[in-house]
């Protein structure tokens, strides 16, 4: 083992050295290990801990580069050996706990000048430089500092001894015995045999570890790849709804998703994502909560009765519209993410979305562990064109330039049908069977823009822009029910572009209670020709999050806000379809996280919309859900 420790060979003064000036202070603590192995975690602050839907890539670039951020999942595997020539073993001093694997490399020194923190005024200067400069037993951090103040345990010191008579056989052996004298030898015989027990325990547990890791090495997953999942099941009922329907009955349903996060080089990931669930929907919505309440589109089932977990396009490939059938497994997230300079990452992919490159800013993002509706969980501007499908909809490529620690900005493009060679026939006038188009640069695209500003640690602004080309008429947020057919009186073949703006707010004016709000707008205009046609949606919600609410890691949200409403039209376009009566929307939601262990978590929820699709003739719905996730 390399002489890094402690040392005793100066009668009094190395006690005394041992007592007060604790060279083990060399050996990392396991904190310090721990942040150490972080910078190998590139989807830092704004991926939630454990949380596989929240394997957002969340590109910002501080998050790629090596971070020293509280760690969260995906974390990159990162492979240790135990080497004894440069390991060190740190053991608690409750022997039930041994900690291990300080992975920082220590510096060995052959002079005391070398430690930047120690001075000759000190008073155990004249043993520690014996200790350096006679028996080179002494080691410092790589920062060239020793850290002499911090106390240790009897393990640390059997760990120091050990150290120390390793370095005396290897001077006996090189013939430099002359060099121990006769005290010397004697003192450190006598603290042997004084600590025989814990220099027995501490060789045991290295061996022991040695042992460990060489089966670990030898039946590991993969050197370069982790994998993580999450698991909802999820109880869903409601009442309400459009006049002439029944209440449906509570439905079960799950999604699970899986996540290979792997990195070539240890600054770039390659995240491949794949998906399972059994929610129904198809082209009309036959089988789904939304149709069987009659508030969802005819085409697609957008609706505002959607939770947070649940797919835009359930039950239905919406580039062919054929049928997907419930728990068919798929990829959902294909991306490549890797740094090109120090401020700058570049990204691609072919099953991404928007909300991927774009951190949520609202605390009330969590598919599987905060607010338990579609509307609270994102600015609707980061929706627009699909851009949260739930199913990795599009091919995108993109940027994250880091203009300073309170600024970025992150921008992409975006195509849903970039594996299409040629659009199909049509099903319904100016609708063919891949309705979203052909090829990477035609058909319905988006290009899209955030920028991000924490001007203190207690706030967190986002901006977003998004400019858009639909083939067809739809907002594709999946956010309501006027979603498909946004320009109201003009055919559903019609092909639309949108340009989008949003602004989301997070003010945590306690460390346990934030507030935060958005606000967007759309407006859409006819990309034909054919007809003059435009019409402005709006959006806002405001809501206050807990967090630790009664309990460590349990968190609570209440929301209120007004879902996508017609606030103006122009052209032919209309304010309402034909035979609704129109009212503005408004949703109030609440939720209540329980942590029932790190990897399971219940969440009680509901949501109740009035004038739900922006029509007063529909009943007061409520939305309960009963939903359990669980991570690995």
């Amino acid at each position: 083992m390399k002489a890094v420790l402690l040392a005793s060979v100066s009668g009094v003064s190395f006690l005394c050295l041992l007592i007060k000036v604790s060279p083990v202070q060399a050996i990392p603590t396991i904190e310090e290990a721990q942040h150490h192995t972080q910078s190998h975690n590139f989807l830092a602050e704004k991926v939630r801990a454990k949380n596989i839907d929240d394997n957002k890539i969340v590109l910002s670039h501080e998050e790629l580069v090596p971070s020293t951020t509280q760690s969260t999942i995906p974390t990159l595997p990162v492979k240790v050996k135990q080497q004894r020539a440069k390991s060190r073993v740190t053991v608690s001093g409750n022997p039930e706990f041994p900690q291990v694997l300080a992975s920082q490399a220590i510096e060995q020194v052959t002079s005391v000048s070398q430690l930047s923190d120690v001075q000759p005024t000190d008073w155990a200067f004249s043993a520690l430089q014996s200790l350096v400069e006679r028996y080179g037993c002494i080691a410092g951090y790589p920062n060239s500092t020793y850290r002499g103040n911090r106390a240790m345990t009897r393990y640390e010191f059997a760990a120091g001894l050990n150290a120390c008579l390793d370095r005396v056989n290897e001077l006996i052996a090189t013939a430099t015995a002359d060099l121990v004298t006769k005290q010397d030898l004697a003192t450190l015989q006598k603290l042997q045999e004084e600590f025989a027990a814990e220099l027995s325990t501490l060789r045991g547990r290295v061996d022991t570890l040695e042992a460990r890791t060489s089966e670990l090495e030898a039946n590991q997953f993969s050197t370069t790849t982790k994998l993580n999942g999450e698991v909802i099941i999820s109880a869903i009922g409601a009442t309400g709804g459009a006049p002439d329907r029944d209440d449906p009955g509570i439905i079960l349903t799950n999604r699970v998703r899986l996540n290979l996060n792997t990195s070539f080089t240890g600054k770039d990931l390659l995240i491949t994502g794949l998906q399972a669930h059994n929610f129904l929907g198809g082209v009309d919505g036959s089988g789904s909560l939304q149709e069987s309440l009659g508030l969802a589109s005819p085409l697609l089932s957008a609706s505002s009765a959607r939770t947070s977990f649940e797919p835009q396009f359930p039950g239905v490939d919406v580039k062919t519209l054929s049928g997907v059938s419930p728990n068919s497994v798929g990829v959902y997230k294909l991306v490549y993410i890797f740094p090109v300079a120090e401020q700058l990452t570049l990204f691609a992919g072919t099953a991404a979305e928007v909300s991927d490159a774009f951190p949520p800013i609202t605390p009330f993002y969590g598919e599987g562990q905060e607010a338990i509706s579609r509307f609270a969980g994102l600015n609707p501007v980061i929706r627009v064109s699909g851009g949260t499908s739930g199913s990795g909809l599009a091919s995108a490529a993109g940027f994250i330039f880091q203009i300073s620690e309170q600024l970025d900005l992150r921008a992409l493009y975006g195509n849903v049908n970039s594996n299409i060679a040629q659009e199909a026939g049509e099903v319904l006038p100016g609708v063919s069977n891949t309705p979203l188009g052909a090829g990477f640069f035609g058909g319905s695209s988006i290009v899209a823009a955030q920028l991000t500003f924490r001007p203190s640690n207690s706030i967190d602004i986002g901006l977003n822009y998004a400019n858009s080309y639909h083939e067809i008429n739809i907002l594709g947020t999946g956010l309501a029910r006027n979603d498909i057919g946004s320009l109201a009186g003009v055919d559903l073949g019609t092909p639309v572009k949108l340009n989008s703006v949003g602004g989301t707010v997070t003010w945590r004016f306690s460390p346990k209670v934030a507030l935060s709000g958005y606000g967007a707008a759309f407006f859409v205009e006819d990309s034909s020709g054919d007809v003059d046609a435009s019409t402005t949606f709006t959006s806002w919600m405001v809501g206050i999050h807990f967090k630790d609410l009664f309990q460590t890691g349990n968190n609570a949200g209440l929301i209120f806000g007004q879902p996508l409403y017609r606030t103006e039209v122009g052209g032919t376009a209309r304010l309402a379809p034909e035979g609704e009566n129109r009212a503005v929307p408004y949703h109030l939601e609440a939720y209540y996280r329980f942590r029932i262990s790190d990897n399971i978590s219940i969440t009680p929820g509901a949501f109740v919309l009035f004038n739900p699709e922006s029509n007063s003739n529909n009943d007061t719905t409520t939305v309960g859900v009963l939903r359990t996730t669980f991570t690995f």
